[in-house]
This record gives structure tokens, sequence and C-alpha cells, in this order.
């Protein structure tokens, strides 16, 4: 399970709760969670575990949004754009 807000929590069945602090406010706008579920399902494809991949997805997804300027505003494309230099 991922829990998005200021910090996203990512916990699964008998395991403990992981913690992300990446991210901005600015994530709270139209298509961000679209992105942060395709980064995820891109980790599971990848045959990460999924409690694993939900929490490097949630990092890098955040991570992508404090990269990107916010003074015109943050959009989804803006996060997609991000992620590579995100990884780096």
């Amino acid at each position: 399970m991922l829990l998005k807000g200021a910090d996203t929590l990512v916990a699964a069945p008998g395991a403990g709760v992981l913690v992300s602090t990446s991210g901005t406010p600015a994530l709270a706008t139209a298509g961000t969670g679209d992105v942060l579920t395709g980064v995820v399902a891109a980790f599971l494809a990848k045959g990460i575990d999924a409690r694993l991949a939900a929490a490097a997805a949630a990092f890098v997804h955040g991570r992508a949004a404090e990269l990107v300027p916010h003074e015109r505003g943050v959009v989804a494309s803006d996060v997609i754009a991000a992620l590579p230099d995100a990884f780096g």
C-alpha cells in the first residue's frame, strides 16, 4: 500500500513501513498520481518486489518534482520530463 502525502508511506503485510520524504506540494495536481503509478508499474515490470518498487517509485517521483521549476506551476508532463534526472 502506498499512501501519498507530505511524506509518502509504503507498507505491506508483515513488513515495516517505509517513508519517503521527497516531493513538493506541487505534486497535488492532476495527473501526477498517474505518473507515480507508471513508475511503480515500470519497477514491477523489472521484477522488483512490490513494496520496494512502490518505495523507490515514490522517492524518484518526488525527486523529479523537486527538480521542476515551480514558478509557472507543475503539470504531470513536467514530472515525466524530470524523471531521467531524478535517477541520476
